[in-house]
């Protein structure tokens, strides 16, 4: 489950960071929603995962809510969900 996690993780990532950096500009600055609404509703789909995922993994991870709350706030803030790869997910 873990490592379904932290592709689901990823790619929501990369999804945020396509729609913050490249579709969102486009956009506004050339008027052109399409990238918008092509990579919105992946990304929609992905966040959800990630948030159903995380608290599913709250228990096999033994996260408290502080962690809990950590991994949440990150899908939300852009390369949140790296820091949570690398912070929580990782094991070396």
């Amino acid at each position: 489950m873990k490592n379904i996690f932290r592709v689901i993780s990823f790619l929501e990532g990369v999804s945020y960071l396509l729609l913050l950096f490249i579709a969102s500009p486009i956009k506004y600055f050339q008027g052109d929603a399409s990238y918008v609404k092509i990579l919105g509703m992946p990304h929609g789909i992905l966040f959800m995962l990630y948030i159903v995922l995380a608290i599913v993994l709250k228990k096999q991870m033994k996260w408290n809510l502080k962690t809990l709350g950590i991994v949440m706030v990150a899908s939300i803030l852009p390369f949140g969900t790296f820091y949570v790869d690398k912070k929580y997910l990782r094991t070396f």
